[in-house]
Order: structure tokens, then C-alpha cells, then sequence
């Protein structure tokens, strides 16, 4: 069945490469006006896949926990399917195929993940690219593991309390580092972290709770947006 992403209302590895296939003189010609920036993360424990847009073969052998891009794509409509690895086409996809709509100028990531019950799903998050003030960082937290809702602890203080898989929340932050761990809603005893986390002046840090509960593989992926002078 066909679905649709929605954009959500709301490191521990980072930017493998990601290339469209498109005429290489097209992709120079390409302005910020007629563009959006996306990325790509998997988080589905144990299952290596290659990545489709618009039929055509755009991430091969692509392994839980690693975000791929940013790349910069033509705004519009595409079509995104995730197959198994070794996979001649896009056929038979494990998750989708999904249609993103992108808008020129901003700055999305797919995301390939589990439900809060474990089934396979992918969910397109628009990445917040305002400004925020002098010496400050926002930082975005995004619930994607098969997992209940969860509390964000800083210093052990809860800072986001009830996030439920697919949502996020954002906070403005003064740059520097905290240390942060992810609870059962409710708890304090930490089901991740604690681990440092660095908020940088006029970037969006972005930290994925992904994989399972159940399965005790739970994990964290960092992306480090920067921002811009406006609000997009």
C-alpha cells in the first residue's frame, strides 16, 4: 500500500555521502530557491537496506544508525522506497513507497524507524532552521525507538516529559554541553545515557532515540543543523 509521510509537527554517526541521479550540470544550476536540503536516517535495528528515490538507487548498503546528507534536492514531490539490501529495483519495498512533498528552502530528514509497537515506518521531519538569540543553541529531540512515551533529563532534571514515537521537542539552550538521558515517561533511571551532548551557538542539535525496547538496543543519533539569519 502506498503511504504518505507527514511532517512532524513537531552523533553517532554522521553524513555518509548521498547522491541523486541527475545530470551533474543540472545539479550546479540548482539555486536555494528551487531546492530543499534532505537527509536521510536509518533506525531499524538489523536491517540493512538500500534506499530508492524515484526509482532510481541512492543509498546501497545503508546500516542502522547512520544519517546520510544533507543533499540538495529539487523542491517537489518524490517518491522514496526501502528495500532489502541487494535489491534490483524498487519493487518490493520493506517501508513504503512513501511521496515527500518538499518545499524550496527548507531542511528536512526522512526518517526509516520502528512504530511505538515495532512495525516498520518512516516519518518526514522539518528541521528548524530559525534563528535563535545571541550565545544560544535549540536542541531537538525525536522519539522514533519502539518504545512508550519518554522523559528527556539534563543534569537529571526533566526537560521534555511525555514524548510519544513520532514526536519531537525543542529546546532554545544556552551553547554548551549538558549531559542527557532518556527515561520511561515517569522515571528516573535512564534507558539511554547519560551522555554529553554539545549545543553549539546557531545550530540545531538534533538527538534520535531509535531501535528497540523490547530488544535492548536502544540508541542515539546526533544531527547538527545549522541555522539561519530568518525564520524559513
Amino acid at each position: 500500500m502506498r503511504k504518505s509521510f507527514s511532517a512532524a509537527a513537531g552523533a553517532l554517526t554522521l553524513l555518509a555521502g548521498l547522491a541523486f541521479a541527475a545530470p551533474a550540470q543540472a545539479s550546479e544550476q540548482r539555486h536555494e530557491h528551487d531546492t530543499a536540503k534532505l537527509s536521510v536516517l536509518h533506525g531499524v535495528p538489523g536491517l540493512t537496506v538500500d534506499v530508492w528515490v524515484d526509482g532510481k538507487l541512492t543509498l546501497d548498503h545503508f546500516k542502522p544508525g547512520t544519517l546520510a546528507g544533507p543533499l540538495d534536492v529539487p523542491a517537489g514531490d518524490h517518491e522514496i522506497a526501502i528495500t532489502g539490501a541487494d535489491a534490483t529495483s524498487a519493487d518490493n519495498p520493506v517501508i513504503g513507497p512513501v511521496e515527500v512533498d518538499l518545499k524550496a528552502g527548507r531542511d528536512y530528514t526522512a526518517v526509516a524507524h520502528l512504530t511505538a509497537d515495532g512495525e516498520p515506518t518512516a516519518t518526514l521531519f522539518k528541521n528548524d532552521t530559525s534563528a535563535v538569540g545571541d550565545g544560544e543553541g535549540r536542541l531537538t529531540v525525536r522519539h522514533v525507538a519502539a518504545a512508550p512515551a519518554v522523559d528527556v533529563l539534563a543534569g537529571g532534571t526533566p526537560v521534555i516529559e511525555g514524548l510519544e514515537n513520532p514526536g519531537q521537542e525543542k529546546l532554545t539552550l544556552d551553547a554548551g554541553t549538558i549531559s542527557a538521558s532518556v527515561t520511561a515517561a515517569g522515571s528516573t533511571e535512564a534507558l539511554i545515557g547519560p551522555a554529553d551532548v554539545k549545543i553549539s551557538e546557531g545550530t540545531n542539535t538534533i538527538v534520535y532515540a531509535w531501535g528497540s525496547l523490547a530488544d535492548h538496543n536502544l540508541g542515539i543519533a546526533v544531527q547538527v543543523v545549522k541555522l539561519s539569519r530568518h525564520d524559513d
